[in-house]
């Protein structure tokens, strides 16, 4: 079994991102861009050439109109970018291979030279609005 990461992002515009960002700029949070995408981490058994096929096959997850899929090299958030893991809920998704699957949202953060910003802004956004710390974990 080897550990997949993916993510799915909309190729058409996010106004949940867009409402975040704006909120975030006024809480005094320093991002001038925001990203918002699923990360799946896949426990596969199946062909990993074939994980974009068998994940885009799954409707439920996954629509060619309005997602893009990227494939992630590392199972952890890359610079500037935070996953929320809300607890105590498992994804119940079916892709052929997958034994198991978990569903985190991923907020990435860019700064004004379109770099990922550095993590103090990151937990700052955390702080003050991508996490419900009741409900949800934020993983760095």
């Amino acid at each position: 079994m080897i550990q997949r990461v993916v993510a799915i992002g909309l190729k058409i515009p996010d106004n949940e991102a867009y409402t975040a960002l704006v909120t975030l700029q006024r809480l005094g949070v320093a991002v001038e861009r925001l990203e918002r995408c699923e990360i799946w981490q896949l426990d596969d058994t199946g062909d990993g050439s074939s994980i974009g096929g068998r994940i885009e096959a799954n409707e439920a997850i996954f629509n060619p109109n309005k997602h893009r899929l990227r494939p992630l090299e590392q199972a952890t958030p890359r610079a500037g970018e935070v996953w929320i893991d809300r607890i105590g809920e498992d994804a119940d998704v079916r892709i052929a291979g997958v034994a198991h699957a978990r569903r985190y949202v991923g907020w990435r953060l860019f700064g004004a030279d379109d770099a990922p910003v550095h993590r103090d802004v990151v937990v700052a956004a955390v702080e003050r609005l991508l996490c419900n710390p009741a409900i949800e974990k934020a993983l760095y």
